[in-house]
């Protein structure tokens, strides 16, 4: 039993170094395709995919009554209620406003896929995002969401005031797609692929090349090695050569 193991494990070793030298030795082709799949990646993103920017606007809301204190409660009860806060954002009532405001062709779900509001944890600011492909149009729509925001917060959630903690700049830099992301992602879909394909020909490849495989596969010992002289192989030159012209 254990020289039947040890028998196992030997040829389990040699079929692994056989594919690392079937790796090292198409090394070239792998290295090859990466880069040309690389470079594909970077061309589509650069050239056709249309680039989105964000641009991002910050309202603070504090429930409290004039000329109180803010208490301890009041800051837990806000932080609580930032997420109905989030959905007054994004509401048909704030965005249907904007859009017919600023005289934008979008339906209300389109402008919703725009739109993400976050929270900073333990805090009662809200981040108002708008993602576009013209970064003045997602600077102004950002704005003015913010502005309807405002008021329609005050109204359901009878707050006395609603402020602006930071207003919405135009983006300088582009949002999606990362060009170098997709180049490096690109790239090593191609040595995947390559990779596989490689070895997929090695492994459905069963012929015999060398006297080892003999050995191996049909369990036969290699008496003597005939190689193939020098006239013989001038000779099967000579008739390629002939067939050709």
């Amino acid at each position: 039993m254990e020289e039947n193991t040890i028998r196992q494990t030997d040829e389990i070793e040699i079929d692994l170094w056989e594919i690392c030298l079937v790796l090292i030795h198409n090394l070239a082709l792998i290295v090859s395709v990466g880069i040309m799949v690389a470079l594909g990646a970077f061309l589509f993103t650069q050239l056709l995919v249309t680039p989105s920017y964000e641009s991002t606007t910050k309202i603070y809301i504090l429930n409290k009554q004039e000329n109180s204190a803010v208490t301890y409660s009041d800051i837990q009860l806000g932080t609580q209620l930032t997420k109905d806060y989030a959905e007054l954002i994004q509401s048909r009532f704030v965005l249907e406003e904007v859009v017919q405001g600023m005289g934008l062709d979008l339906t209300y779900e389109q402008m919703k896929e725009k739109v993400s509001v976050t929270t900073p944890t333990d805090t009662r600011i809200l981040a108002i995002t708008v993602k576009d492909k013209d970064p003045v149009m997602a600077m102004k729509m950002a704005n003015a969401i913010r502005e309807a925001a405002s008021v329609h917060i005050m109204n359901v959630m009878d707050i006395q005031a609603v402020n602006v903690a930071e207003t919405a700049n135009m983006p300088m830099k582009k949002a999606s797609p990362s060009v170098l992301k997709n180049t490096f992602l690109g790239g090593v879909l191609g040595v995947f692929l390559i990779i596989a394909v490689v070895l997929v020909r090695y492994l459905m490849d069963d012929t015999i090349k060398t006297p080892e495989d003999v050995e191996k596969y049909l369990q036969l010992s290699t008496l003597a090695v005939i190689p193939l002289n020098e006239g013989e192989a001038d000779g099967k030159k000579k008739k390629k050569k002939v067939k050709r012209s």
